[in-house]
C-alpha cells in the first residue's frame, strides 16, 4: 500500500471534503441568517442552533463505533447522499406552514449528519498516510475545511442577498451529490472486527471501552477535554451568536448589505482557520503539546478589542471591522491548537480505536456548545444596547480557562 501523503485515495478524500464542506457551509450559513432576517430574534437564533446542535452530540460516537466497524468510504458516500436529500425536501417544503419547525428539522439532521460523517474521515487519515505524515494530513483536511468554509458563506451570501434562498439551497445539492459520487472510487484499507453480540451490546461495548482508554490509559486527555468544553461554552459559543445577530440587527448597516458583510464575516473566520491550518503545517515540528495552553491564552485575549469598541464607538462599519479583525486572530489560534490535539490523539491512540476515542472526544467536546448557544441567544437580547458587557464577561472567563488549561497541558508528553 503507497501511504505517501498525497496517495490517490487521500487526494480522493481531499476533494470529496472540498466540495462536500463547501456545500456544508454555505447550506449551514444560509439557514439559519433566513430565520434571523426573519424573526429578528437572538433568542430565537439561539435556541434553534442549539437544537442543531443535539444530534451531533448524539450522533458523533455513534459515528465513531460505525467508522471503526464499516467501511468508511461507504460512510461517506451514504451520509452525503442523504444530506442531499434532506435539503433537497426543505427547498420543496419551506414556502409553506411550519417554517421554523422545519428549518429546525432541517438543521438538526444536517448537523447530525455532519457528527456521523467527521469520526470516518479523521479515522480515515492514519489508514492512508504514515504516521510521521499525521500532523501534515490534519493540516490538509482542516485547510480544506477552512477553505470551503470561506468561499462557501461569500458566494451564499452574495447568493442568498441577491437572489434569495432557493439558488443557494439547490447549489449545495448538487455539491453533496458530486462528493457522493468521486468518494465512491476511495480505497480505504478496511478489517472487519469482531462484534459483541446484539448491535446495541456492541455499542455499548466500543463506546465504554473508548471511555476507558482516555480514563485509565490517557487521563490527561479527560482533563483537557472539561478545558475545551470551558472553552466552547464560554467562547466559540458566544462567537457563533454574536456575529450574525451585531453584524444583522445591532450595527446599522442596512438589511441586503449586512447579510452580504455577513457572508465575508464568515469567510474572514474561514481564512483565519485556513492561516491557523497553514501554520500548523509549517511549525509542526516547532509546535509542541505542553505549549497548547499559550494559544487558548492568545485566543480568549483577542475578545476584548471586540468588548472596548461596542463600548467606545458607535459605528457599525468600525464594530464591524474590528469584531471579524478580532474573530479571525481567534480561528488562527483556536485551530493550531485543534490541529495539535487531534495529532496527538491519533499518535497516541490504536489505530483500532481511533474512530470510537476521537468521536467521544468531540461528542465531549460539542455537549458545551448547544447550551452556550441558548445562553448567548438570551444575553444578546437581554443586553439590548450592552451588548459589550457580555463580550467582556465571556473574554474574562474563558481568559481564566486558558489559564488554567496551561498547569493541564504541561502533563502531555511529546
Amino acid at each position: 500500500m503507497d501511504k505517501k501523503l498525497f496517495s490517490k485515495d487521500f487526494t480522493l478524500v481531499v476533494i470529496g471534503q472540498i466540495i462536500s464542506l463547501f456545500g456544508n457551509a454555505t447550506v449551514r450559513f444560509a439557514l439559519p441568517l433566513y430565520l434571523l432576517n426573519l424573526t429578528g430574534s437572538s433568542a430565537l437564533f439561539g435556541t434553534v442552533t442549539a437544537c442543531a446542535f443535539i444530534p451531533a452530540v448524539l450522533l458523533s460516537p455513534i459515528g465513531g463505533i460505525v467508522a471503526d466497524r464499516t467501511n468508511k468510504r461507504n460512510i461517506m458516500v451514504i451520509l452525503d447522499f442523504f444530506t442531499a436529500a434532506v435539503i433537497l425536501t426543505f427547498t420543496l417544503l419551506y414556502n409553506g406552514d411550519c417554517l421554523i419547525f422545519l428549518l429546525t428539522a432541517t438543521l438538526m439532521l444536517l448537523y447530525g449528519i455532519a457528527g456521523a460523517y467527521q469520526p470516518s474521515v479523521q479515522a480515515s487519515i492514519p489508514a492512508l498516510v504514515r504516521q510521521e505524515h499525521f500532523m501534515a494530513a490534519n493540516s490538509i483536511i482542516n485547510m480544506v475545511s477552512s477553505s470551503a468554509s470561506l468561499t462557501g458563506p461569500v458566494l451564499g451570501g452574495l447568493l442568498y442577498s441577491t437572489y434569495g434562498l432557493a439558488p443557494v439551497l439547490w447549489i449545495c445539492i448538487l455539491c453533496f451529490i458530486l462528493s457522493a459520487i468521486i468518494e465512491l472510487f476511495i480505497q480505504i484499507p478496511f478489517q472487519k472486527q469482531k462484534t459483541h453480540g446484539r448491535v446495541f451490546q456492541t455499542a455499548k461495548t466500543d463506546f465504554l471501552e473508548s471511555v476507558r482508554f482516555i480514563r485509565t490509559k490517557k487521563p490527561v486527555i479527560g482533563k483537557a477535554l472539561l478545558v475545551v468544553c470551558g472553552m466552547n461554552l464560554f467562547l466559540s459559543a458566544m462567537i457563533i451568536v454574536a456575529l450574525p445577530y451585531l453584524i444583522t440587527e445591532v450595527f446599522d448597516l442596512g438589511a441586503s448589505q449586512a447579510n452580504r458583510l455577513y457572508g465575508y464575516a464568515q469567510g474572514i473566520l474561514a481564512a483565519g482557520g485556513l492561516l491557523g491550518g497553514i501554520c500548523a503545517g509549517i511549525f509542526a515540528k516547532r509546535l509542541t503539546i505542553r505549549k497548547a495552553g499559550r494559544l487558548l491564552m492568545a485566543a480568549a485575549a483577542c475578545v476584548f478589542p471586540t468588548s472596548a469598541a461596542l463600548f467606545l464607538f458607535s459605528s457599525g462599519m468600525l464594530n464591524y471591522i474590528v469584531i471579524t479583525a478580532c474573530c479571525f486572530a481567534i480561528m488562527v489560534f483556536s485551530t493550531m491548537f485543534s490541529i495539535q490535539m487531534m495529532s496527538f490523539i491519533q499518535t497516541e491512540t490504536p489505530q483500532n480505536l481511533i474512530g470510537k476515542v476521537s468521536s467521544v472526544i468531540l461528542t465531549i467536546a460539542m455537549c458545551a456548545q448547544p447550551l452556550g448557544n441558548a445562553l448567548y441567544g438570551i444575553l444578546f437580547e437581554a443586553a439590548d444596547g450592552r451588548e459589550y458587557a457580555v463580550i467582556l464577561c465571556s473574554g474574562v472567563i474563558s481568559l481564566l480557562t486558558a489559564a488554567a488549561a496551561r498547569t493541564i497541558f504541561k502533563d502531555f508528553s511529546e
